[in-house]
């Protein structure tokens, strides 16, 4: 008998699986933060996808016992996730942000944006009247879940989703696609704003990169899996967000808002930008991540500077 029949004939139910998962995640040093956080979290989410359960309840099915096919699968999955390094969503193919699914492959950064949180109804303190809000841009959209979040979260908007990737929007395309909202959201191949002259926004979004070279080079398997262009932003990581702040002014409204996620970054901005008002937006898992400015302040940049 081989060792992995042995597996298959000695974890019989859920919990079985579930121990010997969190076992191996743990044994191999895996790393996390692809939407769980430790172990245990990652082995349920696999085996719970595994088995066509849902992912957010694991007690119900703890003492389940499984088929031997269901044995087979939840192994090779857990096995993969070790031999291979991906983030759990490469190998399902799928990531939640804010209840809602999303497909994800290796061509786009697996989605785990604060900015999903702010959309789900934290905005309030920058958008008092979100039925106003006519046009939104979620600028380096990745796999466009904050544009279809967005177009979600605001009734009357047309969102444009823009990428410099053409990967990225393709696998875009398909979530707006999934969420038969093709008729409200706009997918544009650009570099940040080349491509969408002429065009004004009550809300800009976005999630762009803002990692620092050094820290990319670090990066685990995990991190290093997903697409490089999606996290690098220069020495201190600031390059793509100094380029937002130069030019969005020319893309908002007279009362459009700009909001930005810049990971650690507030130290360096703030530094750099000693006069310029950034309101920092909180979330549950996050402190001083994410900034708004109005468009005024975008405008005044070059004297706050």
């Amino acid at each position: 008998m081989t060792e992995t029949e042995g597996l298959e004939q000695q974890l019989l139910n859920v919990r079985d699986w579930l121990r010997y998962g969190v076992s191996r995640f743990s044994e191999a040093k895996l790393v996390y933060g692809h939407g769980t956080a430790t172990a245990l979290d990652e082995a349920a989410y696999l085996i719970l996808h595994t088995l066509h359960l849902p992912i957010d309840q694991l007690e119900p099915w703890l003492d389940a016992r499984l088929t031997l096919t269901e044995r087979q699968a939840v192994l090779a999955i857990i096995e993969k996730r070790v031999a291979t390094r991906k983030p759990a969503s490469y190998l399902t193919n799928e990531a939640w942000v804010q209840g809602n699914a999303f497909y994800v492959d290796e061509r786009v950064i697996v989605p785990r944006s604060y900015l999903g949180e702010l959309l789900g109804g934290d905005l309030s303190n920058v958008i008092a009247e979100p039925d106003e809000i006519g046009g939104v841009l979620d600028l380096c959209t990745g796999s466009g879940c904050l544009a279809v979040l967005a177009a979600l979260t605001f009734a009357n908007a047309h969102v444009d989703a823009s990428d410099v990737s053409a990967d990225a929007l393709a696998v875009a395309e398909r979530n707006v696609r999934d969420y038969g909202l093709e008729d409200r959201i706009s997918l544009i191949r650009s570099d940040l704003f080349a491509g969408l002259s002429g065009r004004r926004y009550d809300l800009i979004i976005s999630n762009p990169p803002y990692v620092s070279s050094t820290a990319v080079a670090d990066f685990p398997p995990e991190y290093a899996a997903e697409p490089r262009l999606a996290h690098e932003g220069g020495p201190d990581g600031m390059d793509i967000v100094r380029r937002i702040l130069a030019e969005a002014a020319d893309y908002l409204t007279p009362k459009g808002t700009l909001v930005v996620e810049v990971g650690t970054a507030r130290p360096v901005l703030e530094e750099e930008y000693p006069a310029l008002p950034f309101l920092w937006l909180d979330t549950a898992e996050s402190e001083g991540e994410v900034f708004a400015l109005s468009a005024d302040d975008v405008r005044n940049r070059k004297t706050a500077r």
